[in-house]
């Protein structure tokens, strides 16, 4: 049985590193690499390499990207239970800089196939695990539709709001325990739910209460972490559940890290957070978050996405 189960997407990444991130009409050198990705797998292997047994629930295209997926997930002991798509793996571009900073273009293709139909045929497997965690790179129907019936039975949600232009409605974010926007996302999300317009640079500078204030307007019933980050991570409970901390709200700073590329960190916190509130449910949740951070912060120490991910457990 799994203690965490990852619903959402898997990419072939297409890497290029180049001095500086290209502008519209130029034309570049750069290092290209390719490998492993999507945040549904990146999320998968960084849950597994954090020490949780863990499942990934996706579509896969009958191709070598397909292949590549089951392979590497089988290499970190991943259960992968794929819906067979006629449309090609997904697949992403992404470009680099000489400091870690990215940009990335996705061709979802068989990601945009995996069906409700298909993750109901998965309730039973959704209902045993401890934590279902999902982003937006997959339908949004089908996301919702698994968060609902692992919610149903108990388990505890993670939703994953990424990549930002992903319209996901009210309530959809409502099926998530806990809602984990970068601090981008986060603009997004108040744009368009709580009528807040602001830039996702703003966010880290907003005092503690009205930061507070509009993640209680945005998820009323759950707990909102924003990572910001090399400036850490705000967390914000609703104040009838404040899953062992003794504030409703607070930051978290960010570890040190001499970091080589950022490709993946969110996913790498997020895969973290789900197995350490597996490994421990009963913890207080600072902990749980201090443990994803540092766990963000190894995998910028080194190049790539799901390859990234560092063997850290939170007996760590």
């Amino acid at each position: 049985m799994s203690s965490v189960v990852v619903v959402g997407s898997f990419n072939v990444d297409h890497v290029w590193r180049c001095d500086a991130l290209p502008t519209a009409g130029a034309t570049i050198a750069g290092r290209y690499s390719s490998g492993p990705g999507g945040k549904g797998f990146n999320q998968a292997i960084a849950a597994a390499r954090a020490g949780a047994a863990t499942t990934f629930v996706c579509a896969l295209g009958g191709d070598v990207g397909g292949a590549m997926a089951r392979g590497l997930a089988e290499q970190d002991g991943v259960q992968v239970v794929a819906e067979a798509s006629n449309e090609p793996t997904g697949t992403g571009g992404i470009y680099v800089d000489n400091h870690g900073r990215n940009t990335i273009v996705i061709g979802p293709g068989a990601n945009f196939t995996l069906s409700p139909g298909f993750i109901a045929q998965q309730q039973p497997l959704l209902a045993g695990a401890q934590v279902v965690l999902a982003q937006l790179e997959s339908p949004l129907e089908s996301i919702e539709a698994a968060l609902t019936s692992a919610r149903a039975a108990g388990v505890t949600t993670i939703l994953n709001p990424a990549p930002a232009n992903a319209v996901a409605s009210i309530a959809l974010l409502r099926q998530s325990d806990i809602l984990t926007p970068n601090e981008t996302e986060f603009a997004a999300l108040l744009g368009r739910h709580v009528g807040q317009r602001m830039e996702g640079d703003d966010v880290a500078a907003l005092d503690g209460n009205t930061l507070h204030g509009l993640c209680r307007q945005l998820l009323p019933g759950g707990t909102v972490v924003i990572t910001l980050g090399a400036v850490g991570a705000f967390v914000s409970h609703e104040d009838e559940h404040l899953r062992g901390d003794a504030q409703a709200y607070y930051r978290v700073a960010a570890d040190t890290a001499q970091t080589v590329d950022t490709t993946g960190a969110g996913d790498a916190f997020n895969g973290a957070l789900a197995a350490s509130l597996a490994h421990a449910p009963q913890a207080a949740f600072n902990l749980h978050v201090r443990f994803a951070n540092r766990f963000a912060a190894r995998s910028t120490e080194s190049e790539g996405a799901a390859v990234s991910m560092p063997r850290l457990t939170p007996e760590s």
